[in-house]
């Protein structure tokens, strides 16, 4: 009897059911669920039908399809309409809606961390469930056709099928990407690129300073400024600037800010002055940069990111 080594697939498989639900925490879960289930059927894995890796693939895109059913699409407030024209609006946060969330990349090896961008996950999360599961095996995973068919018991034909519709999908799917991704998906820095790192350490000075002039100068004309889970999002340089601009005049100076990278794309963690003289974990914001600039910046304020990204909760302002 064959006892298949599960373990090592544990972080490409994690990666992959984020892609397939948004939601870092719920892919940790589906991946226990799949491990389990391996686990109970391995008296039953052939290894002359399909390579370990390949059946746990099938086993997880089962419990993804599973977890999907019925469910609204995780999106990020870009996705929901247009931007407000208002800096003052009030920031009242739509709980009900399931936003999507990002990808704590400390938490896995740099392998299996490729084609996570907030905006692709995004854009992904607007296909049907098959759909976004033929095109994440096929052209993130590199699946072959006659692979993908076996793991959603379908035929090649219709994998081929379904996957020409996703890419359709997402090439109408203007609006999301445009928003998502300014400047275009291919023209974004790397978080290791020299000139990316001085954008963010340049970004973290003027932060942590309330310089918002400094901000506004790292900005691109149309810089997004996205607060999930607030609904409301801002387009535009001068809007971000006005909107910055409240913040430091409701949390006041005096800012701590900590590099991080989620998504593979650069972030930060930034704590906000209390009056005691610590600070409190306020935020992670995780950037875009194109063209040695800021192009959109997602700011989450959740408490469940903050855990998946083990954060410290406060920090002392010396």
């Amino acid at each position: 009897m064959l006892t298949p080594c599960l373990e090592p697939y544990r972080g490409e498989l994690v990666a992959y059911c984020y892609r397939m639900l948004g939601s870092f925490h719920e892919a940790e879960d589906l991946v226990q669920e799949t491990m389990l289930r391996a686990w109970k059927a391995r008296d039953r894995y052939d290894p002359a039908r399909a390579s370990v890796r390949t059946w746990l693939y099938r086993i997880a895109t089962n419990v993804c399809l599973t977890a999907l059913e019925g469910r609204a699409r995780r999106p990020l407030p870009s996705g929901l309409g247009a931007p407000s024209d208002d800096p003052g609006a009030p920031l009242t946060p739509a709980l009900d809606i399931p936003w999507l969330q990002p990808f704590p990349d400390a938490r896995l090896d740099v392998e299996v961390r490729a084609d996570l961008r907030l905006a692709l996950v995004a854009a992904m999360q607007v296909l049907p469930p098959r759909q976004r599961a033929v095109l994440v095996l096929r052209e993130v995973l590199e699946f072959t056709a006659a692979e993908v068919a076996e793991q959603l018991w379908t035929t090649t034909a219709a994998v081929n099928s379904a996957l020409q519709r996703a890419r359709a999908a997402l090439a109408e799917a203007d609006g999301v990407r445009n928003v998502a991704e300014p400047d275009g998906v291919r023209n974004i820095a790397e978080p290791d690129d020299p000139g990316t790192r001085a954008v963010i350490q340049r970004y973290m000075r003027a932060f942590e300073a309330a310089d918002v002039p400094a901000l506004v100068r790292l900005l691109t004309d149309e810089a997004v400024l996205e607060m999930p889970p607030v609904p409301l999002w801002y387009r535009g340089s001068g809007d971000y600037g006005r909107f910055m601009d409240r913040v430091f005049r409701m949390r006041g100076t005096g800012w701590a800010t900590t590099p991080l990278t989620a998504n593979g794309q650069p972030a930060l963690a930034a704590y906000a002055p209390d009056p005691d003289g610590t600070l409190h974990l306020h935020t992670l914001q995780v950037f875009t940069v194109t063209g040695g600039r800021v192009a959109r910046n997602v700011v989450f304020a959740d408490p469940r990111v903050f855990e998946a990204f083990d954060l410290p909760w406060r920090i002392s302002s010396g």
